[in-house]
């Protein structure tokens, strides 16, 4: 299941590009004004923005994300950061190669 939901989230190539950006954050976000760029992970306003989409698209695919373990989310203030979940990703990488 951990590999399945992870499989069909990065199926999408906007959400592996997202994934991407958040390897290194610093490298593809401007400074924030709330949160550090890679203890809170990045707003989803300057991901939307980045990749051209709504914020409420980049919600859902965030949200996809999520679930499948991807990246974690952290709100402050009116505002949801997100970073990635290396942990877990190797994880889901691990379970792969045993699937495979």
């Amino acid at each position: 299941m951990l590999v399945d939901a992870a499989l069909r989230a990065l199926a999408n190539d906007r959400r592996r590009q997202i994934l991407a950006w958040l390897r290194d954050p610093r490298s593809h976000f401007p400074p924030q004004t709330d949160g550090d760029l890679v203890e809170d992970g990045v707003c989803g306003a300057l991901i939307a923005r980045k990749l051209g989409v709504s914020q409420p698209t980049v919600s859902e695919h965030m949200k996809v994300l999520a679930h499948a373990g991807l990246v974690r989310s952290k709100r402050i203030k009116q505002w949801t950061f997100y970073r990635r979940d290396d942990a877990r990703i190797a994880a889901i990488k691990q379970a792969i190669t045993e699937t495979v």
